[in-house]
């Protein structure tokens, strides 16, 4: 009896031992992963002021990992009514009515006691830089009347700037390995980065980390050192060259040798026909290349439908003739050898998805023949099948498909092969791929400079510490509750 004592008193005592360690274990994994469900949420306001549109973006993280990757996250997206910001710059003021309801649902959806410590920043794009190139006056005036809006909310109103193209495109290559996970302790496998290309209404952005450092061009060439890894990043901004304002160069060109005012134009649907002014052709900046004295002050568009002569129209955007390195994307600017893959957003993937087209397994010639299809149907039967989508939008998706194809293979010089590393990207993880997240990443620091000290749980590894030491902690106790309830007798009986 005296021996089954002792030995069940030495056994209880390490039974019970070990059920501390795996409770203290269940409890230490349990901490370490879960610092992002703390109710310390911190918020961040992004103004995207573009050239059609502003949209504001709410993201969210957790101040615990605030130096972690991955654990930022958009939580709302709000289109402000209207167009762009620099449509205002004769009326200013009228931005206040436009910003209004989305900067009130900010104001609902953040807890009150976080908007003094909420920042806000907003980035206007290309629209803004082409009205500073038309009057830097009246583009203060809007930037102004924006600044004065923003600072009447109860939130930390940051500034509002015009970034630039470089910044555009830098951004959005954060906003992507970020999202991706490329940043995550070892830095990026430049065997399997991604680089960036953006394609908005008045510019297009191509960036990525080439394979030599040693830029030929120095004013495309950044440096960023981001956990503890240093990146050198091939970025270039290509102004005017956006879907719109590409179509207004090309118009402006057109008619150049024009004499009656009629336009046959390949580029839009057979049956369509729309009225433009030679005024508001030549109030951008982008068309001032192609103007003169015309013997018409309007013009009339007829729709013809080819691919090919509307490839051809667009293709003498791009000169290709003069290049001063050793090989350039097109307009004399250096372009160095691509590698790894890219992700194309903004208007690349919505025309992109209204064909279709954003699938990994659809080639380049289908993308051609779907397109082209597309272009020769008449107008009328392209009303008919799309009724809900706007009819302005619909009449350019002819001109704007074969430009992003004819951009993405004599601009900037992709192959059949090249094609299939394009990744059409709308949204991930829930967050919008574009620059937003990656300027407001960097307006905070929330990126650091220096690599984290430790790694937090992956969600495998912490499924299966918990289901381990759960298990342990299980067994241990059915084991104690056997040896205190098993008979002195059977004890000693194994003795």
């Amino acid at each position: 009896m005296e021996d089954f004592d002792f030995c069940s008193r030495n056994i209880l005592i390490i039974l019970g031992f070990s059920c501390v360690i795996s409770v203290i274990a269940l409890i230490a994994v349990g901490i370490s992963h879960n610092k992002s469900l703390s109710h310390n949420v911190k918020y961040g306001i992004v103004l995207d002021a573009g050239s059609s549109h502003t949209s504001l973006y709410i993201f969210s993280w957790a101040s615990e990992k605030e130096n972690d990757t991955g654990i930022v996250q958009q939580i709302e997206e709000c289109k402000v009514s209207g167009a762009g910001i620099a449509a205002y710059y004769r009326r200013p003021n009228d931005i206040t009515t436009r910003l209004t309801q989305c900067m009130e649902k900010a104001r609902k959806m953040i807890p009150m006691s976080k908007h003094q410590e909420t920042p806000v920043y907003m980035g206007a794009s290309a629209g803004m830089r082409l009205l500073r190139m038309a009057s830097d006056r009246m583009a203060g005036k809007v930037m102004a009347a924006v600044i004065r809006n923003l600072n009447n909310y109860p939130f930390n109103f940051q500034g509002a700037t015009i970034i630039t193209g470089q910044e555009e495109g830098a951004y959005g290559w954060i906003t992507i390995n970020y999202l991706l996970g490329h940043f995550f302790f070892e830095g990026i496998n430049h065997e399997k980065n991604f680089g960036v290309l953006n394609l908005g209404s008045d510019s297009t952005q191509i960036t990525f980390v080439p394979k030599n450092h040693t830029m030929e061009s120095p004013e495309n060439s950044l440096q960023f050192r981001l956990y503890g890894k240093d990146y050198y990043v091939y970025t270039h901004s290509f102004l005017c060259y956006g879907k719109d304002q590409a179509l207004w160069q090309k118009l402006a060109k057109d008619i150049q040798m024009l004499s009656d005012g009629v336009l046959r134009d390949p580029c839009f649907h057979p049956g369509y026909e729309e009225v433009v002014t030679v005024k508001a052709l030549y109030e951008t900046p982008c068309t001032r290349r192609f103007k003169k004295i015309l013997p018409f002050n309007s013009f009339q568009i007829q729709g013809a439908g080819n691919y090919e002569q509307c490839q051809q129209r667009i293709l003498e955007l791009f000169n290709t003739s003069y290049c001063p390195y050793s090989q350039c994307a097109f307009n004399g600017v250096f372009l160095p050898p691509f590698q790894g893959s890219f992700g194309a957003f903004s208007v690349f993937y919505f025309v992109m998805d209204f064909f279709n087209l954003t699938s990994e397994k659809v080639s380049q010639e289908e993308a051609i023949r779907r397109i082209g299809n597309f272009c020769s149907q008449p107008w009328n039967e392209v009303k008919t099948s799309f009724p809900k989508v706007d009819e302005k939008e619909l009449s350019e998706y002819c001109f704007s498909g074969i430009y992003i194809l004819s951009l993405f293979t004599y601009g900037y010089h992709f192959t059949n092969k090249t094609w299939e590393n394009i990744h059409f990207m709308g949204k991930i993880r829930g967050t919008n791929a574009g620059w937003t997240l990656g300027y407001m990443l960097n307006m905070t620091n929330m990126i650091p400079a220096e690599q984290p000290f430790t790694a937090p749980l992956s969600h495998s590894t912490y499924v299966f510490l918990m289901f381990f030491f759960s298990l342990l902690l299980a067994i241990e106790i059915i084991a104690a509750l056997f040896i205190l309830n098993k008979p002195a007798h059977l004890w000693e009986e194994m003795v």
